[in-house]
């Protein structure tokens, strides 16, 4: 399918000054930062905040706004903001929770130009920035792998390696502990205030508190699962979790819980997989213990009478247990990169960016545990450096040196004319340095 433009012209911009409006970002100061050097490019730059976290990291009093209605308030005053400060662009983290996927159909519906952050396709070392929507509402849903062949003609970039780890993770689940410490403590002025996921804010928390203090306990009983795999010998396939509650699962899979995705696997596997291999379980980093995977997984096993067969393992790198791994299978989750870029077979039940005929299996799972064909190689190593060229930037939201590395190139993005996929066709994008690992 050919390139389209999904996004405004620059018509109204090319008139007078750029005006920004920022809503709700990552935990941390990334967004504070952005916004400092957009005004200092010559923007307008409004914030809008939810509750006392978004608050905390909004180093600009004048340019804040705060937010104190209810969600059926929204769609008025968001529609009055945009009139009153004569906004041009407004800026997100995420494009599908309640607040921000009204604010994108009414920013559509103007003309605005949509600012989408998002984690890392191609994590750790690098965000996603892309104009319009993320994940499942992204434009490279409707690129195919020639669209992307023939943009790399006139570029020779040589993609760097994948990363063994996530980076950091610390520094990530201290500002969310310090975001929702906020909106515990000092949420009085935001009363209505109600958050997009389904545990209370003091569940979260108590969760984030919980996750750093169990961090040192949860890496021993890590190592020991890995090197049970490791020194097993025997023959293994990797189920990739991911986050029950996160916006890529909820609103772009078939599944309504993990449970479900953990059912179905365990069902395939059980049915397709030679009795000598085995299934590996891999959480995501985050997890944070509010669904008991571990727990549902042994019942689903001993179902199956496949118990000694099956191996959960909490969180940590990925690297060491793709070395030997027959296959993957996963939701939609950006750790599928890894196993792609490793060729080895691949399934998943979501949308995803990456879901591509090229390199993602379309066998019935019963099929796939007992024999996956092996992905294109060279089509996802075009499909790899497309995006690092576009909408992959280097750098990250939640550690110092990560941020300077991220706004060096990410503001000249925003301001530009044309969103990632259209200035690499057109040649005006900005050439990419190779990675610098950034995590400190």
């Amino acid at each position: 399918m050919p390139f389209r433009h999904v996004t405004r012209t620059m018509t109204q911009a090319s008139q007078g000054t750029r005006v920004f409006l920022f809503l709700q970002g990552p935990h941390g100061p990334f967004f504070n930062k952005l916004g400092r050097m957009l005004r200092a490019a010559g923007a307008d730059v409004w914030r809008v905040g939810f509750n006392a976290g978004d608050r905390a990291f909004w180093f600009h009093p004048s340019t804040y706004i705060p937010f104190r209605g209810t969600v059926e308030d929204w769609p008025k005053t968001f529609a009055g903001l945009i009139e009153a400060k004569g906004v041009t662009d407004i800026v997100l983290y995420g494009d599908t929770r309640p607040i921000h996927a009204e604010a994108v159909k009414a920013a559509r519906a103007r003309g605005l130009m949509i600012h989408v952050f998002e984690e890392g396709y191609m994590r750790p070392y690098w965000v996603t920035y892309e104009r319009g929507g993320t994940n499942g509402n992204s434009r490279l849903m409707d690129l195919s792998i020639e669209d992307m062949q023939k943009a790399l003609a006139l570029s020779d970039m040589e993609a760097p390696l994948p990363p063994a780890h996530w980076g950091d993770m610390r520094q990530h689940i201290f500002y969310g502990a310090l975001y929702h410490w906020f909106v515990m403590f000092r949420n009085g002025q935001y009363r209505n205030f109600r958050p997009h996921r389904s545990l209370t804010v003091t569940k979260e928390f108590q969760l984030y508190l919980k996750r750093l203090l169990l961090m040192p306990f949860q890496a021993i009983d890590r190592r020991l699962a890995t090197a049970r795999i490791v020194l097993g010998g025997f023959p293994y396939h990797l189920a990739l979790l991911q986050l029950e509650h996160d916006s890529s699962f909820q609103m772009h899979s078939p599944f309504s819980t993990m449970t479900e995705f953990l059912a179905e696997i365990v069902e395939g596997f059980a049915a397709g997989a030679p009795r000598h291999h085995h299934l590996v379980i891999k959480a995501h980093p985050l997890e944070d213990g509010r669904v008991n995977v571990r727990r549902a997984l042994r019942k689903l096993a001993r179902d199956h009478g496949i118990s000694k067969r099956v191996h959960y393992v909490r969180g940590g790198k990925l690297a060491q247990l793709l070395t030997d791994a027959r296959s993957a299978v996963t939701v939609n989750s950006t750790a599928a990169q890894q196993v792609l870029w490793r060729g080895i077979p691949l399934k998943v039940f979501g949308r995803a960016v990456y879901d591509k005929p090229e390199f993602v299996s379309k066998q019935p799972l019963r099929e796939f545990f007992a024999g996956a064909a092996r992905p294109d190689g060279r089509a996802y190593k075009d499909y790899r450096r497309f995006l690092l060229e576009t909408s992959q930037v280097p750098g990250g939201y939640y550690s110092a040196s990560a941020r300077r590395q991220l706004l060096r190139q990410v503001v000249d993005m925003m301001l530009s004319p044309e969103d990632p996929y259209d200035a690499f066709k057109s040649g005006t994008a900005a050439p990419r340095q190779q990675l610098r690992l950034v995590t400190q």
